[in-house]
Formats: C-alpha cells, sequence, structure tokens
C-alpha cells in the first residue's frame, strides 16, 4: 500500500467540513429553541425576528448533514474501489 492510498480526496474533506458545519448548526438551534422555550416564549414569539429562520434550520439541517453523510460514504466507496481495481486487488 502506498503513502497516497486511503487518504481522503479533496471531495471528502469538503464533505466532512460541510456536514459539520451544518450538524452543528443545527444541533445549536436546536438548543437555542429549547432554552428560548425554557425562557419563557410563548408560540406566537417565535413566528416573528429571526425564530423562523432558527426554527427552519432546526428541521432542515438534520436531514440535509445526513444526505451528506451518504454521498460522503457513497464517494469514499467509490474511491477505494477504484484504488482496488488499480492496484489489482479484488478483496471483499
Amino acid at each position: 500500500m502506498s503513502a497516497k492510498q486511503g487518504t481522503p480526496s479533496r471531495l471528502e474533506r469538503i464533505l466532512a467540513f460541510m456536514i459539520a458545519g451544518i450538524i452543528g448548526i443545527s444541533v445549536l438551534a436546536f438548543v437555542t429553541v429549547l432554552v428560548a422555550s425554557l425562557l419563557g416564549l410563548e408560540r406566537s414569539d417565535f413566528a416573528q425576528g429571526l425564530w423562523p429562520l432558527v426554527t427552519a434550520i432546526t428541521y432542515v439541517g438534520l436531514p440535509v448533514g445526513f444526505m451528506l453523510i451518504i454521498a460522503m460514504m457513497i464517494t469514499g466507496i467509490v474511491r477505494r474501489r477504484g484504488e482496488n481495481t488499480k492496484t489489482g486487488s479484488h478483496e471483499g
């Protein structure tokens, strides 16, 4: 196995940072909504200001992060399959 083999591609690194950022922001938005609810904000308060955006991030961010995780898995499988065919290894 060469030193270059098995290292993530630029696309995989970009996907990894996107996943971390989107899921991190989504969890932060979720915690923000929970804390705001505990501090006494009512349902009608979440319909004005930046709160609709914060709740939308909560609803959309985690599914998008999950789809990016699947995309990263697919790119990793394709890369490893390509590396195996270049080296002539047909294991697994």
